[in-house]
């Protein structure tokens, strides 16, 4: 089918979804092929964009590098001329069964029906992360999914911000503005990028590059430029006039764009703000799905959603179907990073099965986590965090490097935490000195905003289900990740929630309703925070809490306190020295919000984010979960001093008028 436009006729063909995924009639989203400048395809939400897929560039389009041409199983074909303008793609092996679709949130996907499990896989899906939302950076802006926050801006500019720093709406400037005048104005080259938005361009396909650069220098309002076709070297001119909007880092096969600066600036790097954008190695591996042979580096894995199916035999055959989107690591070369498995590299240990630290050859430190041959629970949770975690990218995530699937072994390689987890600090009586309230908030901020990715700005969204002390681990800098993706479970397109018959966890974390009717949304990870919270300012745990004087947990105790208006009793002692009082305040009633009993009354987390970043006024929290008093036995709290509750305060002075 052609995707595009009849300009004799005045004739579109697009795409519509569907209202919902039980109803068939026309939904929101649309996508077209726009002719408007240099032609692209768009995704829209009524008639505001959503997507943008950048320009054609002669192999693909310039935001999608997956879709880059195969000559062996399918191509893409981009045609325009005075009558038309249109995109289409074609199979080129008919034992290929394959469909693009738009879905009813908004995704464009590209499927595969793989026979072996008589299902439909997606191995291409648009909008793949936060990134990919339009115009997300603003004007002149660019988005890259490695830093935090996401937006920055290009080498010689600076941000627009004037609404706080985290609002990247506004975009950014050149440092210095353009002169237009004979030899004031140059271009810098930046590279490895998705190239912007097309609507206000001009293009020619017979230009040399160079010729580009005189062309646009004699226009005032040209800003930057490109070749248009990079196949056979490179060819061709396009121009952008104004802001460039909707620009984004590629980890492969991004691009070069020409942007027009003051000569001052051009001298230097051309690097893009936020760090080194390196290409990626590594050697060539052949993935094969229902007849699909796709020739890939390692590193390019990270770039495409493949099926790879292993089986396993025992009493009777299991089927295991992992979607991978990462590396894969020989036995040996792990087995070797960690010298065979060394007892003394082992770092810890937990239903999964063992961890152990290990370096490669090139000194990078890695966690090798090995699933236990007698763990029965281990597979489905390898499976499970493979399938959630290679698709998530963030500062706070921990990052998963790879894997490794041989013979019996299966292994997940990830980046070595050098500090573990935030439970061996909190509540260890010595260490817990060393997490001054600044770096204890800085983790509270780093665990909300990794929740909030998982939530609401990742490629999938997923509940993570055991948040807790030991999941957060720290790096050299005390930066927290959350970790152990086990229990997660992804949610389709804009559900919040699901059910199970099974409930996993852990206690003192689960919320009530996850605990009694198996209901899990992300407002259940709400409430593990909230309790995370707590603990993290009194250094107590929640479910080993005890006080002589009643037989509430932590969350119980808390609740007290801030009902007799008494909050500050709950403080660490260790923190009394450097402690904010308006932000442990702040703090304690922020994870009473988290914990409220119904779920419909706690914050999602983007506003948890929101409201430990500033000092808007905040609800009254309402009574929490499991507010109840447990029984405790005469003299079971004063043989444990370290859980029970004492009453500290950070050092501040009032002042009275005289």
């Amino acid at each position: 089918m052609k995707l595009g436009w009849n300009f004799v006729t005045g004739h579109e063909v697009y795409a519509t979804a569907r209202k919902s995924e039980n109803d068939p009639s026309s939904g929101q989203f649309t996508l077209h092929y726009d002719p408007t400048g240099y032609p692209q395809g768009v995704i829209k939400n009524g008639s505001q964009k959503r997507f943008v897929t950048g320009p054609w560039n002669g192999l693909g389009w310039s935001g999608m590098p997956e879709l880059a041409p195969d000559a062996r199983q399918y191509k893409y074909q981009v045609s325009m001329n005075p009558r038309e303008v249109y995109a289409r793609y074609d199979i080129l092996n008919n034992w290929i069964v394959a469909r693009e679709v738009l879905t009813s949130s908004g995704d464009l996907q590209l499927l595969a029906w793989v026979h072996e499990v008589q299902s439909w896989i997606s191995f291409i899906k648009t909008p793949r992360d936060v990134c990919d939302i339009y115009a997300i950076c603003g004007a002149n802006g660019i988005c890259n999914m490695a830093n935090s926050p996401v937006c920055g801006c290009f080498e010689k500019f600076t941000n627009n911000n004037r609404k706080g720093l985290n609002n990247w709406s506004d975009g950014c400037h050149r440092r210095k503005p353009l002169k237009c005048e004979n030899g004031t104005d140059g271009f810098k080259k930046y590279s490895g990028i998705k190239l912007p938005d097309t609507s206000y361009s001009w293009f020619n396909r017979t230009m040399s590059l160079k010729d580009c650069e005189h062309k646009c220098l004699k226009n005032c309002s040209c800003t930057a430029y490109s070749s248009l076709d990079i196949s056979k070297g490179g060819s061709g001119c396009l121009l952008w006039f104004n802001e460039l909007i909707d620009i984004r880092v590629l980890l492969e096969k991004g691009q070069d764009i020409y942007i027009r600066l003051d000569s001052s600036e051009i001298p230097g790097s051309n690097s893009i703000t936020g760090g080194p954008h390196s290409s990626s190695k590594g050697k060539k591996v052949k993935i094969i799905i229902g007849g699909l042979v796709l020739g890939l580096t390692t590193m390019t894995l990270l770039g495409l959603s493949l099926g790879l199916y292993f089986y396993k035999k025992s009493k009777k055959e299991m089927k295991l179907k992992e979607w991978l989107e990462l590396p894969l690591f020989d036995l040996s070369t792990i087995s070797k990073a960690t010298n065979n498995f060394l007892y003394d590299n082992k770092v810890g240990e937990g239903g999964f099965g063992a961890v152990y630290r290990g370096v490669f050859e090139d000194k990078q430190e890695i966690a090798v986590k090995r699933l236990s041959k007698a763990s029965t629970q281990g597979v489905e949770e390898f499976k499970n965090e493979v399938i959630c975690i290679a698709k998530l990218q963030h500062r706070n995530l921990v990052k998963l490097l790879g894997c490794c699937i041989q013979g019996e072994e299966k292994l997940l390689v990830y980046e070595f935490m050098a500090n573990k987890s935030l439970d061996t600090f909190i509540f260890d009586e010595a260490r817990s000195k060393l997490l001054d309230w600044p770096k204890r908030l800085s983790i509270i901020i780093g665990t909300a905003r990794g929740l909030m990715y998982l939530h609401q700005d990742s490629r999938l969204r997923v509940i993570h289900r055991d948040l807790k002390a030991s999941n957060v681990l720290l790096d050299n800098n005390m930066n927290p990740k959350i970790s152990d993706f086990g229990l997660a479970r992804s949610v389709v397109g804009d559900a919040t929630e699901a059910n199970t018959n099974r409930i996993f966890g852990t206690h003192g974390y689960i919320s009530p309703e996850y605990a009694i009717d198996g209901i899990f949304s992300i407002k259940s990870d709400t409430f593990s925070f909230g309790v995370l919270l707590l603990e993290i300012v009194t250094g107590k745990r929640n479910r080993k809490f005890c006080h002589p004087d009643h037989g509430h947990n932590l969350i119980g105790h808390a609740w007290k306190l801030y009902k007799e208006n008494k909050a500050l009793e709950l403080i660490d002692v260790h923190l009394a020295p450097s402690c904010d009082i308006s932000q442990v305040q702040r703090c304690i009633h922020v994870g009473l919000l988290c914990v409220q009993e119904r779920p419909e009354d706690r914050p999602t987390m983007s506003s948890v984010v929101t409201i430990l970043s500033n000092d808007n006024t905040l609800p009254e929290a309402k009574e929490p979960g499991f507010f109840t008093e447990r029984k405790v036995n005469e003299g079971e709290c004063s043989s444990n001093t370290q859980e029970m509750s004492s009453g500290n305060g950070c050092s501040f002075t009032i002042l009275d008028p005289r």
